[in-house]
């Protein structure tokens, strides 16, 4: 197998850490999220690691005006990347949440990135979170669809044979959107 990269994103809440841990039984993964280094501007700040809504606010925000002023969310994805490929890794999980950001990593990364929504319906049905970032999680064409709604002791096989038929196929920039469910 390749290298891969997978752009993971989804509301939070409906497992996208668990599927990435998850997937990290079965390979070697690095799992990086473009929210880091805002996440310790924020601690600096003062924010106490809660996701409230008032939290995810301030969290999307910062990134917006960090973004404007340096790019340092993804220049912090790219040097991430970077690593990667140096290393012995076989998936890099990178996950973001505004579509631009994602199209625009994704073209920087070329063929071997595609994209994943993570989905669970019940927390899908709790509505907006109000924020920019958290909001527009499925105005994006994802290549893969994950729908994490099944038993919790079933989600280690379910992400096994999930990622056995990404992994393993060919990458190329005309993928099928595929779901799991």
């Amino acid at each position: 197998m390749d290298k891969r990269v997978i752009v993971v994103n989804g509301r939070g809440g409906v497992g996208k850490d668990t599927v990435c841990a998850l997937a990290g039984q079965f390979y070697k993964v690095r799992n990086i999220s473009s929210i880091t280094p805002i996440v310790e501007i924020a601690r600096f700040a003062g924010w106490d690691g809660e996701k409230t809504p008032a939290a995810r606010r301030l969290l999307s925000r910062l990134k917006e005006v960090f973004t404007e002023y340096n790019d340092l969310s993804f220049s912090y994805c790219m040097r991430q990347y970077i690593e990667f490929l140096e290393g012995d890794e076989q998936v890099l999980f990178v996950h973001i949440r505004e579509p631009e950001e994602i199209e625009r990593f994704r073209k920087a990364v070329g063929g071997c990135c595609h994209t994943l929504l993570v989905r669970r319906r019940i927390v899908e049905a709790e509505g907006a979170l109000g924020n920019r970032s958290d909001d527009s999680v499925l105005d994006y064409h994802y290549d893969y669809y994950f729908d994490n709604d099944g038993p919790l002791e079933q989600l280690a096989e379910n992400v096994h044979a999930f990622f056995e038929v990404v992994l393993d196929r060919e990458f190329a920039d005309d993928t099928v959107t595929w779901y799991f469910r």
